[in-house]
Parts: C-alpha cells; sequence; structure tokens
C-alpha cells in the first residue's frame, strides 16, 4: 500500500555509543553505575560491577541488518533452515544514521516517515541491573537523559525525532525531579520500565500512591509514558521452573522461558495501573505498549471483567472501559490487527517498526502490506493507525492535507 502521507513510527531505536551512561556520570558512581572495560579484544559492560549481558556487545560493532530476523518472528523459517543462519551483521561505520541525528532524518526522508519516536537499545536492561542500588540508578538514568538530549534532542524545531527520556520510579521524590527536568527540555514522551518498581524494602506497584506526583505531573503536561519491552526481571520466574535467571541478548535458550514469560510483564503493568486506580486518580494520564505485542490485551480484558465481577466495590470505573480509554497499542506485525482494532478501538493503535533492530521491519512502509487484515481497514482507519493515533496521543495537531 502507497500512502498519500507521510507515516509516524512510534518504534524507532538508536544504538547508544559506549560513552551514553559514563559521559555525564559523577566520579563517584563510577563503580556504582554501567562501566565499559576491556577484555582482550571484547569490550565489557559493567553494571553495579558486574558484568551484564543484555546487550553483549556493547559497541554495536558489528551490527545486526534490520529485518534479518523477519522470517523468525513470523514462525515462517523454511524446513531444514538453521534460525542461526538468518543472522545478517554490518559494521556500524556504513551506517551512521544508527547513531547520528542528521544522518536518520535523511533515513527517515526515504522511508516516507515524517517523525519518530526514538527509543533505547542498551538502555532497555540497566534499569534490572541496578535495581538493588537505588542511588545509582537515579544518577545513571539522570546521566543517560543528559546524553540522550544532547546527542538526539528530546525534541527540536523540526519535530522530525522525539527521543523518549527514561523515568525511574525507584526514588519517587527524585523521580518528580526528572520528570521536571525532562519538560523542561521538551520531552513529548517518557519511557517507564514495564515492571515492578524497585523499593529499599520491597519492591511496589507503579499504582502505589507514591507515584501519583509523576503521574500527575505528565497528566497535566499531556505527556504520555510509554512501556516498551524491557528486562523487567521476569527470568526470576523462569528461574523457579530451573531457567536462567539473568537476562542475555544472543544465545542458544530454553523454550520454556518464552512460554513462562511471553507478554508477562506488559500485562502485569497494565494490569497495576488499572487495578491500583492510577486512571481513576489522574484520568488525563495517556500510556503506550511499544514493542509488547497485543495479545496480552484479550487475557487481560477477560481478567479484568473478572476482577470487576467478584469485586465491584473496588472499581469507581470499569476497568475494561479504563484500557479502552488510557491505553494505546503498538502491535507486532504478525499479529491481528483488526481484532485488536475490534476490541479497543481503531483509535488506539499505534503503528511501529522497530527499525533498525533485526526483529522489526526493513523497509517500515511495509507495515500495511504485511498485516493481511489491512485491506479490511478504510482509507481513514488506515491512517489513523499510520500517523493521526500517534499524534493524538502526544496532543499533536493532525494535519488532514499531509
Amino acid at each position: 500500500m502507497t500512502l498519500e502521507y507521510q507515516a509516524v513510527d512510534v518504534d524507532n531505536h538508536y544504538y547508544e555509543p559506549v560513552d551514553s551512561f559514563t559521559r555525564h556520570l559523577p566520579k563517584e558512581f563510577k563503580r556504582r553505575g554501567v562501566q565499559m572495560v576491556q577484555d582482550g579484544k571484547r569490550t565489557l559492560a559493567l553494571m553495579g560491577g558486574r558484568v551484564n549481558q543484555f546487550i553483549p556487545n556493547p559497541t554495536f560493532d558489528p551490527i545486526i541488518e534490520p529485518g534479518c530476523l523477519d522470517l523468525l518472528f513470523r514462525g515462517e523459517i523454511p524446513e531444514g533452515v538453521d534460525p542461526a543462519s538468518l543472522m545478517k551483521v554490518d559494521r556500524m561505520a556504513n551506517h551512521p544514521e544508527y547513531q547520528n541525528r542528521d544522518a536518520r532524518v535523511k533515513v527517515l526522508d526515504r522511508q516516507n516517515i515524517e517523525t519518530c519516536f526514538m527509543l533505547p537499545t542498551f538502555a532497555c536492561g540497566v534499569e534490572e541491573a541496578l535495581k538493588d542500588d537505588i542511588e545509582a540508578t537515579m544518577v545513571s538514568v539522570h546521566a543517560f537523559n543528559l546524553w540522550l538530549d544532547e546527542d538526539w534532542g528530546f525534541d527540536r524545531p523540526d519535530h522530525r525525532i522525539l527521543s523518549a527520556p527514561i523515568i525511574s520510579l525507584a526514588d519517587p521524590e527524585k523521580a518528580v525531579q526528572e520528570v521536571e527536568f525532562v519538560l523542561e527540555r521538551g520531552a513529548k514522551m517518557v519511557l517507564v520500565r514495564p515492571a515492578p518498581v524497585p523499593g529499599v524494602v520491597k519492591p511496589r506497584s507503579l499504582g502505589d500512591p507514591l507515584h501519583d506526583p509523576v503521574w500527575a505531573r505528565l497528566a497535566e503536561a499531556g505527556v504520555p509514558v510509554g512501556f516498551h519491552l524491557s528486562d523487567s526481571g521476569y527470568l526470576a520466574i523462569a528461574a523457579l521452573w530451573g531457567g536462567q535467571a539473568t537476562f542475555e541478548g544472543f544465545g542458544k535458550k530454553d523454550p520454556l522461558d518464552q512460554i513462562l514469560l511471553d507478554d508477562r510483564a506488559i500485562h502485569d503493568t497494565i494490569a497495576s495501573m488499572i487495578v491500583h486506580q492510577v486512571f481513576t486518580r489522574h484520568p488525563n494520564l495517556k500510556v503506550a505498549s511499544i514493542e509488547n505485542g497485543s495479545y496480552f490485551v484479550y487475557r487481560l480484558i477477560k481478567r479484568l471483567k473478572k476482577s470487576a465481577n467478584t469485586a465491584p466495590y473496588h472499581y469507581k470505573e470499569d476497568p475494561v472501559e479504563q484500557l479502552r480509554n488510557h491505553v494505546w497499542i503498538a502491535p507486532y506485525y504478525e499479529d491481528d490487527v483488526k481484532l485488536l482494532a475490534d476490541t479497543i478501538g481503531v483509535d488506539k493503535i499505534l503503528f511501529g517498526s522497530d527499525w533498525p533492530h533485526g526483529e522489526g521491519l526493513a523497509d517500515p512502509m511495509t507495515f500495511t502490506a504485511d498485516i493481511p487484515q489491512f485491506p479490511e481497514f478504510s482509507a481513514e482507519d488506515t491512517r489513523k493507525v499510520m500517523r493521526d493515533n500517534a499524534l493524538n496521543l502526544i496532543g499533536a495537531t493532525v494535519r488532514a492535507t499531509v
């Protein structure tokens, strides 16, 4: 499908340089935050003094080619083909657009994308690794946000790239300060890890009233919260079944881990926001689930209905309606998008390509062609998914002539 307008892609990524967490990190936190160390020819990432394998090669050189794992994620690998053979790599030097804003804007022009939401890669594993040191977590996140605004900009006058800073809720007071900092610098979206919030005594729900000042400020500013696939610490569940307790980006894995975990973290995250009344207390707050798929929605709706039936006294607003009113979903391209539209409304569906990750789309604009249900969408609904819904999410004006 050729679009007569430019799209808005809510799931684009950069590849962080090795100093993204260290460039602005205070010296006294050098050993408590993220460190890059040499082990022969290899660069290793130490987090909290321990080697972390969330990204086995933190230099991202060589780097996987966009979309090369497409067949794997579609479940369409030809018989007899080794999945590992699908992996293709190139040198980082050949792709300045992965780490340079000006080069990336030129790529957006070629891809017919007006605006993209720019999201982390390496940083998606840092909060889990530092969760036992809350002070180091907060300082590291702030250092990262300084780097992000410096290299990419939360938002610049051309509005082509909206880079989402990270907000950690581990220290509620400092979290509010970080929100004020990124809002002052023009952030149009923030990322919160889809996971229980680390605490000194015990973890907390995202719906704990301790976090209300953050939700209130974001709601007031009209800035949505993005929940992007991250290391949410859920491998602790796999470990209960004899699996591995720490995340590793590559390598052979026990298939049971995926079955046990899959989209459990985002399911529980949205459940915590609804059941613990975040949207009831902050009716203007908007959240988006990005790169978590959409099949969790159906299980969550079933469970919310059951909860409302068994504990009607708990809810001041229908929990399923809270989901439909406050949550936007960026489905995987292999998902049944028509079913999702019928379930939560087409106005809440977002286009995300995951470019330039290997599991994403090599060409973001094939999103409509790759979804077999799209012929059932009207031109107006297709435009909503590919552009207008994302603009509505961030409170931008939808221009009918573009």
